[in-house]
């Protein structure tokens, strides 16, 4: 493992530029992965290691600077539940943990450091220097995975009978006797024009 502040680095270059939440997503993937034993995520444990990342924000891009998650390697998984918040799997083991940011490290923070503005710079400092304990609760927890969910994982292809298109890793709905893809069945997220 790095250092923060070489994280710090890699992390601003991955991102563009480096915020509060980039160190707060560099802290908690560096929590989990220690709460887990996981010594070289990015290297000769890479593939021991599935994360679920629960909000689109700055901490997502840190924690995958961290863990070598990707969407493309299929390591990582994201949840919108708007959360700051990670599961760390370690797959060898079967083990999990849920590491969540305390609402009360912002406090913290500004105790810390009540002179320094603007906010961000308050809390990029403060969150270098605090505790793990002051900035995270953590639960272990079971988080059941089916095959497809698996990196690596190569499947049948199923093709859309309504519209045509290729759908992977099982993610089709039977109905009627037809195979569909999630968007024809009504679990679109676009309208078409």
């Amino acid at each position: 493992m790095k250092s923060l502040a070489e994280y710090e680095v890699l992390a601003a270059e991955a991102h563009g530029h480096l915020c509060a939440g980039q160190i707060l997503g560099l802290r908690m993937s560096l929590y989990g992965l220690a709460l887990l034993g996981i010594e070289d995520p990015r290297g000769a444990d890479r593939k021991r290691l599935v994360t679920f990342v629960e909000i689109d924000r700055c901490v997502t891009d840190a924690i995958t600077v961290v863990t070598g998650c990707r969407l493309g390697k299929r390591a990582l998984k994201f949840r919108d539940f708007g959360k700051v918040a990670a599961t760390f799997i370690d797959l060898r083991d079967n083990r999990a943990v849920r590491v969540a940011a305390l609402e009360s490290s912002k406090q913290a923070a500004r105790l810390l450091y009540p002179d320094i503005e603007p906010r961000n710079q308050q809390q990029m400092l403060a969150y270098r220097e605090m505790a793990d304990a002051e900035l995270f609760s953590h639960q272990w927890v079971e988080v059941p995975l089916v095959p497809e969910d698996f990196p690596g994982y190569k499947g049948p292809k199923r093709t859309c009978a309504t519209c045509g298109e290729g759908i992977n890793f099982e993610r089709f709905v039977e109905r009627d006797g037809q195979t569909l893809c999630r968007g024809c069945a009504g679990e679109n997220y676009y309208t078409v024009l």
